[in-house]
């Protein structure tokens, strides 16, 4: 039986590009976006595949009734409709704990009460902050640090989910997803990977903490986002599981080292003053591996086509 699939924060940098993927699977049979336009990204609904059928809802996941008209005749909900600025959220941590933790609690309430069973979360793996040695699923509570109101309310969220899973009431799977690198129709330039390619397609300096160089960090390519998310919607034996979801763990300097193949002027200004979450760990993704998901996405590709996108700015300054 296919699917109806609601995506909530369609429009972002991740479901601008998850909507356009969906439309690829054959047991989908209609996409509803719901987003609240505070962004105003319009253009994430332009060119949508027309071998789909869409139904776009202009709502707020705190709102019953925008949520009652955007689960009608839905059988799954992928819901991102979040604030993702974890450095940002520092400066707005009631915004962050309303919409990303009440939010979901509201999520939760709408699924229970309109019969849709299937949620899938994506959470980060900013929820393990500084760990001891390599970050897995089964780490106990306890020994997570989050190091952000962003990832302190994401951690939050996987617990109401997991509860509601465990209750029966829902069936929730958990995505802890790398920081995300590569274009989307709704791109921002928030995560590290982007911004820095934008501050050097701009030739602005890559500000970097003199310490963090070789501190080794999960990153995701924005492809295999949307993918394991797929695979999830057709996928019923992961319900209320946890999975790490992580194109490579690698170092700053891995970084710019992918950036100066496409940009060689780079200005790195190094500085002593430890900045955000400048801590170091490798994320563990044998679980979701050993379930059959296969990544396709890679740094030097993804940072190659965001570069591309923006290749008017800097192509006096390509190699």
């Amino acid at each position: 039986m296919n699917s109806n699939v609601l995506v909530t924060g369609g429009l972002g940098h991740i479901g601008s590009a998850l909507i356009r993927y969906l439309a690829e699977l054959s047991d989908i049979d209609q996409i509803t976006i719901m987003d609240n336009l505070v962004t105003q990204r319009y253009a994430s609904l332009f060119n949508l595949p027309d071998n789909i059928s869409y139904r776009f809802v202009e709502g707020d996941v705190m709102q019953d009734e925008d949520m009652d008209e955007a689960l009608r005749d839905i059988d799954v909900i992928v819901h991102l409709a979040a604030i993702t600025d974890a450095e940002g959220s520092f400066d707005r941590s009631e915004d962050v704990n309303l919409i990303n933790f009440e939010g979901t609690q509201k999520v939760i309430e709408a699924c229970i009460r309109n019969g849709v069973r299937r949620l899938i979360f994506p959470s980060t793996t900013s929820v393990y902050g500084p760990v001891s040695g390599i970050a897995l699923e089964n780490s106990r509570r306890s020994d997570l640090r989050p190091q952000s109101p962003y990832a302190v309310s994401k951690l939050d969220a996987e617990d109401e989910i997991l509860k509601y899973t465990k209750s029966g009431n829902i069936e929730g799977v958990l995505l802890r997803l790398g920081t995300i690198f590569g274009p989307s129709p709704g791109m921002r330039f928030h995560t590290a990977v982007n911004k820095f390619i934008f501050h050097a397609v701009t030739t602005k300096p890559l500000t970097v903490w003199e310490e963090a160089v070789n501190l080794v960090r999960p990153y995701l390519d924005l492809k295999d986002a949307v993918r394991v998310i797929g695979f999830m919607i057709t996928n019923t034996q992961c319900i209320g599981e946890i999975y790490n979801v992580v194109t490579l763990n690698a170092t700053l300097d891995q970084i710019i080292e992918s950036i100066r193949l496409n940009i060689e002027d780079i200005e790195i200004e190094y500085t002593s003053t430890r900045m955000l979450n400048q801590v170091s760990y490798h994320v563990n993704d044998d679980k979701l591996r050993s379930i059959g998901f296969e990544y396709c996405g890679d740094l030097t590709t993804g940072v190659r086509d965001t570069c591309d996108i923006l290749r008017g700015i800097y192509c006096n300054n390509v190699p």
